[in-house]
């Protein structure tokens, strides 16, 4: 039999540096090689259960394929296993039948392991069929058969129990798997959503969800337990929606989830957002941004004082745009302070403060204090109300550069946003600088992009682009699914923008109260491209498809 690290190392799967690493973790506390190689975040459970297959020659149990608690329960009951036993050695049991043959079926993540093999020799039935089977599978059965065991499921379980059961092995695997799982696909967020009979956990992945798994809804409350525990909130408080955020170590990497509870009919709504400790944040051309759209926002950065804003719906990419000012600007000679909802990412060098509703710290709060720390540059995470836009705009007025994020659908509509929440026209058109909208789409994979010929995607391109952008030869693709991008044909996200500099005349026709699509003419002599004009050209180029354009970028042309 070859041995693991061969297999691994001739597919590129782990580095000698991981191998070097794993082996260390592995001396110091024991266990297998593949799993600790998972753990450390090296490679997936599923690539490490698909070599295992190939290596011992056993199946790898599918998720459709997985057995019911109940049928767990009783063939464990039949074959005297106690259920300490299944959960100590992460092992599923359960029988078939099949051409009018009684068939044990054994499945888990370690069933090839001798002490397991042994085990499972000591039962002396005369069919077993072995199978490789992930955590996500083998562990919501162990919780639910914990669960039925400790009497913990439904809305009147003793708090001070399931706390104890989140600290069990089988719900800190499932769930440390599930966040590993969602990590590994590059999951932005991850949702626990209870039902009648099931819980489904999905993942956003790019901006789109998708469904993951599907468990007995007897897992939900020790799961959500368990998630609530890493977060710091209250296990016993189910009523109320609550919000909470905590450091973990999860696949060798550090990761900051933010939290979310939601009361629903058959249990909380949970979503998990996954959030880097640190991370480089792109140079502003691998945002996505055209070189006259970057040296738009350079130039007004560079100004000392002023309002710059940048706009988009939630998940647009706001915040990293903003980050790659914010780094853009600390040079050490500058005092930058922020206040967000919540810190999404460390800055080292900048003051970030947190939003507190709890105890009536909003932006116009936190922002009239940051005023009184002398700061050169100011973020503030979102203008939702009069307060905070007129404190903002008074701050830029008295000589510092402010950066905050508006809800609007295109970058001039905080124009009339911002009056909309009072502030007067005269002081908005003396202070702005610039104005940013954003979306993101998603990049066809490099791995499996091919030509797409479609004459009337070329001749929908010719209505909408204007003629400047139709000067380069098409270049429509798609992806057309492979390894890379787990056959989605996609892989990663770019930015499609809209900047636009505040000059004079944009001036003169803020203080007149100018309605959007007189602003846009004026923002076109400054060379503006509206976002479905950039998503376009973007497909044109072959880094998105026109489909995923249209569909992400839905503003109209102006």
């Amino acid at each position: 039999m070859r041995r693991l690290r061969e297999i691994l190392l001739e597919r590129g799967l782990v580095s000698d540096e991981e191998f070097a690493e794993a082996e260390a973790i592995q001396r110091e506390l024991g266990g297998s090689l593949g799993p600790t190689l998972v753990r450390i975040g090296a490679m997936s459970e599923d690539s490490l259960l698909s070599v295992l297959s190939e290596q011992v020659g056993m199946p790898v149990l599918a998720t459709a394929a997985a057995p019911s608690v109940e049928a767990v329960r009783d063939a464990a009951r039949g074959l005297n296993v106690p259920v300490s036993w299944l959960v100590d050695n992460e092992t599923l049991v359960w029988r078939v039948v099949q051409k009018d043959t009684d068939v044990l079926c054994v499945a888990g993540p370690r069933i090839h392991d001798p002490w397991v093999q042994e085990s499972i020799e000591q039962w002396r039935q005369a069919s077993v069929r072995l199978y490789l089977a992930s955590s996500v599978i083998v562990e919501p059965v162990l919780i639910a058969l914990r669960a039925a065991d400790s009497f913990v499921s439904g809305a009147g379980a003793d708090p001070v129990r399931l706390m104890e059961l989140a600290d069990e092995a089988p719900v800190i695997n499932f769930v440390n798997a599930v966040i590993a799982e969602a990590l590994a696909m590059g999951a932005s967020d991850i949702h626990f959503e209870p039902f009648e009979d099931k819980i489904i956990v999905r993942h956003r992945v790019d901006g789109v969800l998708s469904q993951r798994r599907v468990a007995s809804r007897d897992v939900f409350d020790a799961v959500s337990s368990r998630i609530k525990l890493l977060s710091g909130m209250d296990i016993a408080e189910r009523r109320l929606p609550q919000d909470g955020r905590q450091s973990i170590r999860i696949s060798g990497r550090d990761v900051d989830v933010r939290v979310s509870t939601l009361p629903t009919t058959w249990g909380e709504s949970i979503v998990v957002r996954l959030l880097g400790k640190t991370r480089l944040i792109p140079e502003l051309d691998a945002l996505g941004l055209e070189p006259d759209q970057s040296a738009v926002l350079l130039e007004t950065i560079a100004k000392p004082n002023g309002l710059v804003l940048v706009t988009g719906p939630t998940g647009s990419g706001k915040t990293t745009t903003v980050y790659r000012l914010i780094s853009h600007l600390n040079d050490g000679y500058r005092k930058i302070v922020t206040i967000e909802d919540p810190v999404e990412f460390d800055l080292p060098g900048v003051l970030q403060m947190t939003v507190r509703q709890d105890i009536s710290l909003d932006f116009a709060t936190g922002l009239r204090s940051i005023l009184r720390q002398d700061p050169d540059v100011i973020f503030v995470g979102e203008i939702r109300d009069s307060e905070t836009a007129k404190t903002a705009v008074q701050a830029a007025l008295t000589g510092h550069l402010v950066i905050s994020t508006v809800h609007t659908n295109s970058a001039l509509a905080a124009i009339p946003r911002l009056i909309d929440l009072g502030v007067e026209q005269f002081l908005l058109a003396d202070v702005l600088r610039a104005v940013v909208g954003q979306r993101l789409v998603r990049r066809v994979c490099a791995s499996c992009a091919a030509p797409a010929t479609d004459p009337i995607l070329e001749e929908q391109a010719q209505t909408l682009l204007p003629e400047r952008l139709r000067r380069a030869a098409p270049r429509w693709t798609s992806g057309q699914g492979c390894a890379a991008c787990a056959g989605a044909g996609f892989k990663g996200r770019v930015g499609v923008f809209e900047t636009t500099r505040i000059d004079a005349a944009m001036q003169h026709a803020i203080r007149a109260n100018a309605a959007e699509p007189e602003l846009t003419t004026l923002a076109r002599r400054l060379g503006f491209t509206s976002m479905l004009e950039g998503g376009l050209a973007k497909a044109r180029a072959g880094e998105t498809t026109f489909p995923e354009a249209l569909r992400v970028v839905d503003v109209s042309p102006q």
